[in-house]
């Protein structure tokens, strides 16, 4: 297992920089999770890590020792793509095994390392088949036990499931899962779904634009978004953003938006001031229909998906969605909302930072 520290990376094409400052330290045994749009930087801070892209500036280690100038094979990382890079002409064995014959590793012990990586990737009874003769899941399984036999200090993935479809992805994630469980080996996997970093990470980054937007656990990011962007980010339905201006009352500052208001909580009142502009962020899952909800909204479209139902709303101008259980009926009609308590999220509207 090994640690990796990043401090203060930057990494430039000419005059276009692409990645702004990056810090961050890897603990052994960790899986951290590089997540954003495309065009981010992940992918191009994970090739500067394994040494296929050159570091600008800043300081890269591994397990203490700065590695900006070694070369990726000094590094004793295994990477897994998102092409399989499989030899055709070989078999599965002959694929997984492929690090160890470049290592010139004696033919039994070689032999005794392919047939327990196999078991481990559920590749057993396939060993004596080509790349052509295997599904999608069952390559990328074949790419990551070349990854494993080799006992790594560092395992990278980019983007390995953006070939598979659906059900298949979910699939190999579990296993990915199960592994890292079973290895304990430090891994920092890239990918743009949010739903691969929540279910597969230790603690995820937040990458835009070649800023780092936030840093934590997958429940940190849910339930303490840094700012607007992490916020619409993770989660789906995405976070509804509601614009509004801070006013005072009796009972301490409300935010006031359209048709509604929402007290700010007390931990809140010395980041707000009357006047100044406020958003509330409502995820749509801590949306209820109630009769006698907090604020009316019209219903002006619904996606009904068995076990619950979308109702996209007209709120004042402003769209909002809530997630029901069940099917709700509510098309054309105007609906009670209440927010469930202490869910809310509230930013500043000028700059997108959290208010706490």
């Amino acid at each position: 297992m090994s640690k990796v520290s990043l401090s203060g990376i930057r990494k430039s094409y000419g005059a276009l920089e692409v990645l702004h400052g990056i810090d961050l330290e890897v603990r052994e045994g960790e899986f951290i999770v590089l997540v954003g749009p495309s065009g981010c930087g992940k992918s191009t801070l994970l090739r500067m890590i394994a040494g296929l892209e050159s570091v600008t500036s800043g300081v890269l280690r591994i397990d203490g020792r700065v590695v900006n100038d070694v070369e990726t094979r000094e590094r004793d990382i295994a990477m897994v793509f998102q092409s399989y890079a499989l030899y055709p002409h070989m078999s599965v064995a002959e694929n997984i095994g492929f690090p160890l014959r470049v290592r010139s590793v004696g033919s039994k012990d070689a032999s005794e390392r392919v047939s327990r990586t196999a078991d481990m990737i559920g590749l057993s009874r396939l060993l004596d088949r080509k790349p052509r003769q295997l599904s999608g899941g069952q390559r990328q399984r074949v790419a990551m036990g070349r990854a494993i036999i080799r006992d790594p200090k560092l395992f990278l993935f980019d983007e390995p499931l953006s070939n598979l479809d659906a059900k298949l992805r979910g699939h190999i994630r579990a296993q990915i899962r199960q592994l890292h469980r079973e290895l304990g080996a430090t891994s920092i996997y890239v990918t743009h779904d949010q739903v691969e970093a929540m279910t597969l990470a230790d603690r995820i980054v937040l990458l835009k634009d070649g800023v780092c937007q936030q840093i934590g656990s997958p429940l940190d990011l849910y339930s303490k978004p840094a700012n607007t962007f992490a916020a619409s980010f993770i989660g789906s339905p995405e976070i509804n953003l509601v614009h509004g201006i801070c006013r005072g009352s009796k009972e301490g500052p409300m935010f006031d938006g359209p048709g509604f208001a929402e007290r700010i909580p007390p931990s809140l009142h010395d980041a707000v001031c009357p006047g100044s502009a406020i958003t509330l962020g409502i995820r749509p899952e801590h949306l209820e229909v109630q009769d006698a909800g907090d604020f009316k909204a019209r219903v002006k479209d619904t996606e009904y998906l068995g076990v619950e139902t979308l109702l996209i709303c007209d709120l004042g101008g402003q769209e909002l969605v809530a997630r029901v259980p069940g099917r709700c009926e509510a098309l054309g009609r105007e609906v009670g909302l209440s927010i469930k308590p202490r869910t809310s999220h509230f930013f500043d509207t000028a700059t997108g930072v959290s208010l706490g």
